[in-house]
């Protein structure tokens, strides 16, 4: 099985484990939550850097019913239930929900968006997490090898992987200070982090045309 690679440097994503990059994690946590719980009883696939706490929004969640990995820092694999590379060890159109939290904020996104559009069941929903490049926060990961990208890459690069986009954005996380969010802390669009939805659709299949039936009388007798 390949490995799960980013082109960037190893180490990258580790920087979600520092004091700096730890608030931004906290602040998804409610969120990711409501998500892992949204499809209920569906499956759901949460992948985190290594940094993130396993137990928060797992905690609230049907453990029983889900996939928690975590990419390991230097490795270019994921670990957790299960310790893979990509493709991912799960079935096609298996998963109501899977939440990618900043996995994708270090390197080539499309392997691992491809593999996300693959598992998820029709009407599935995918929850990406990414850092916002017009954050006064970017100060704080510079050098750490992110590449963060803009609103319009984001969507190009998910309709490139066949998922439907939503327009809505939320944003979470500091502004300046490596603070825990909170209602008014600044405003939205300088926070840290975005949130984008995106969808499966699958078109539905035309049925066949119905029959002609003719209904003939009897002969006269």
């Amino acid at each position: 099985m390949p490995a799960f690679a980013f082109t960037r440097q190893p180490d990258a994503l580790a920087w979600f484990g520092s004091e700096r990059g730890g608030p931004i994690l906290a602040s998804e946590h409610a969120r990711i939550s409501q998500a892992l719980t949204s499809r209920t009883p569906q499956p759901w696939l949460w992948v985190a850097p290594e940094g993130a706490a396993p137990s928060s929004p797992a905690s609230r969640a049907p453990a029983t019913r889900g996939v928690r990995l975590r990419t390991t820092a230097g490795a270019h694999r994921l670990a957790g239930q299960v310790r893979c590379g990509l493709p991912l060890p799960l079935p096609t159109e298996a998963m109501g929900v899977i939440v990618l939290q900043h996995v994708l904020d270090a390197g080539d996104p499309q392997p691992l968006l491809q593999e996300c559009s693959r598992v998820l069941e029709p009407g599935g929903r995918l929850w990406l997490f990414v850092l916002n490049p017009w954050s006064p926060y970017r100060l704080r990961w510079r050098g750490a090898g992110l590449v963060p990208r803009a609103l319009p890459q984001w969507r190009l690069q998910l309709a490139a992987a066949g998922l439907v986009v939503s327009e809505h954005v939320l944003h979470y996380g500091p502004v300046w200070k490596g603070v825990a969010d909170a209602p008014g802390h600044g405003p939205a669009p300088l926070r840290a982090a975005r949130l984008l939805e995106a969808e499966k659709r699958v078109a539905g299949l035309i049925p066949p045309s119905p029959v002609a039936r003719a209904w003939r009388t009897a002969p006269a007798a």
